[in-house]
């Protein structure tokens, strides 16, 4: 997997290390299982803070797309594919709208309940 960062990009390099591994896993680049490298190593050969890496991994872990293990790194999730990428992108679209229209969150999922 090449990864590349725009220094210059209003986006941050964390945003756009994890918009990069979420368009993989979406694509099927990245299987279910593969590692990543290593925060360390990606940071060296991309030429950026290692914390950098470890936020963007952060971010993907909490969407569900990666699990991270002491001593074993970064791997794309067993469950993790095209269709958990697009939901979790359909629910940050719907918690900003939500959030733009004072909408709570309780009631945001007592609406989806009622739908289900």
């Amino acid at each position: 997997m090449l990864f590349r960062v725009d220094q210059a990009s209003s986006v941050s390099i964390a945003d756009q290390l994890a918009v990069q591994v979420r368009a993989s896993v979406a694509d099927g680049s990245l299987a279910p299982g593969t590692r990543l490298p290593p925060a360390r190593e990606l940071a060296s050969a991309l030429d950026i803070n290692m914390h950098t890496v470890l936020r963007a991994y952060k971010q993907l872990r909490d969407d569900g797309i990666l699990e991270m293990r002491q001593g074993r790194g970064a791997s794309v999730r067993a469950d993790a594919g095209a269709g958990t990428v697009r939901l979790a992108e359909l629910a940050d679209a719907l918690l900003a709208e939500a959030r733009k229209l004072g909408v709570t969150l309780p009631d945001v999922l007592t609406l989806i309940q009622k739908r289900g």
